[in-house]
């Protein structure tokens, strides 16, 4: 059975600053090395084909695993982060109020409604792109989009429940067909002593 591989991007400064991220927001040297650790991860997994969302910061991720496996690689606008409109560029501690409460509707942005269809909408034509590849699937996509999915659209393992976060470059692992079995949940373990690796190189203790 084939597969399909639902990774969230690398770090961006957003991330790390807690920030209501802009589409343009780009990879940070952090978010560089977890995506180079994640396309020598699936480097040797069988991937025949690379979709993602068309925001810089899972395009760049997506460009490192296409590198590493040579496959074709698609853009689909469906997969975005959700929009968050006149709030987005904005630190979280600044707002007053939690932008994720499920009756909020940020100006000029989606509410969780609006979102989740555009995810079903999503979720559709990743269906139709498995079905249509010999071989497995990666989606690179954002960290709402995969809970969206895994709350609404996967099978968990007993036991296993939706995570809150979903950690950057994480990789979970679902069988190829219905009922789209979750394998591997939000797994990182290409990102194992990545910090510690990351101060070797640069000399500092």
């Amino acid at each position: 059975m084939s597969r399909l591989f639902l990774i969230r991007h690398g770090e961006t400064a957003g991330n790390a600053l807690r920030i209501l991220q802009r589409p343009d927001v780009p990879l940070s040297p952090r978010g560089v090395a977890q995506a180079e650790r994640l396309a020598r991860r699936l480097s040797g997994e069988g991937v025949a084909r690379i979709l993602s969302s068309d925001y810089a910061r899972a395009m760049a991720t997506a460009e490192y695993v296409q590198r590493a496996t040579g496959v074709p690689l698609s853009f689909e606008p469906l997969l975005q982060e959700r929009n968050f409109g006149d709030l987005r560029g904005r630190p979280y501690a600044d707002l007053g109020f939690d932008p994720f409460e499920p009756d909020y509707a940020p100006p000029n942005g989606e509410t969780w409604p609006v979102f989740h269809a555009r995810v079903d909408l999503a979720w559709a034509r990743v269906r139709a792109l498995a079905a249509a590849t010999a071989g497995d699937l990666a989606v690179v996509t954002h960290g709402l989009v995969c809970r969206s999915l895994a709350a609404r659209h996967l099978v968990l393992a007993d036991g296993d429940v939706v995570p809150e976060r979903w950690e950057n470059t994480s990789v979970t692992i679902v069988d190829g067909a219905p009922p789209w079995r979750v394998r591997v949940l939000n797994c990182v373990a290409h990102l194992d002593d990545l910090d510690g690796a990351s101060a070797r190189d640069s000399g500092a203790a």
